[in-house]
């Protein structure tokens, strides 16, 4: 299955009206929860190819991929989360998107639909406790019965992460 796609319909993202994609969500699966994360942030999207590692990476970091002469860092999201590691299979996907000016590849278990989620859909994050913040969980979506834990992918990694994985 081929799971390389433009995003919203949109062959060029340096046409596109954000404001039209306000609301717009991309989600995915992890472990069988829901995410979403702001379309407007998402590049592309691509099957899992040739992992190349890299020594000294987090755990969470897989490695990088070659993709159009770009090189992508790649985090599994499942590890990111503190979640089992599994193997990959032909729904998992990398998604990639825009961090900070970095292009970095989100690898999840598959990817869901392109959604539109109103402001009064979403309520703010649980609060666990007063000594823990969960910084990139920015609402929780319910869209017909289902719960979108919606994800700021700015902050699913720390300025020291990022430089970490996109030093050159």
């Amino acid at each position: 299955m081929d799971y390389t796609k433009t995003i919203a319909g949109y062959q060029d993202m340096s046409l596109v009206d954000y404001d039209d994609l306000r609301g717009k969500y991309l989600t995915f699966l992890i472990d069988n929860q829901t995410f979403g994360i702001p379309i407007a942030d998402v590049v592309q999207i691509v099957g899992v190819q040739e992992i190349t590692a890299v020594p000294d990476f987090p755990s969470y970091a897989k490695g990088i991929i070659n993709l159009r002469g770009n090189i992508i860092p790649l985090i599994d999201v499942r590890l990111r989360f503190g979640k089992e590691e599994i193997p990959y299979t032909e729904r998992t996907c990398v998604i990639v998107t825009n961090i900070s000016g970095h292009q970095i590849g989100l690898i999840v278990d598959s990817v869901d639909e392109v959604t539109t989620i109103s402001d009064d859909q979403i309520t703010p994050p649980p609060v666990v406790s007063s000594d823990y913040t969960n910084n990139f969980i920015t609402g929780v979506g319910l869209q017909e019965g289902k719960i979108i834990l919606l994800l700021d992918t700015q902050k699913i990694l720390g300025s020291s992460e990022i430089a970490r994985l996109t030093e050159n």
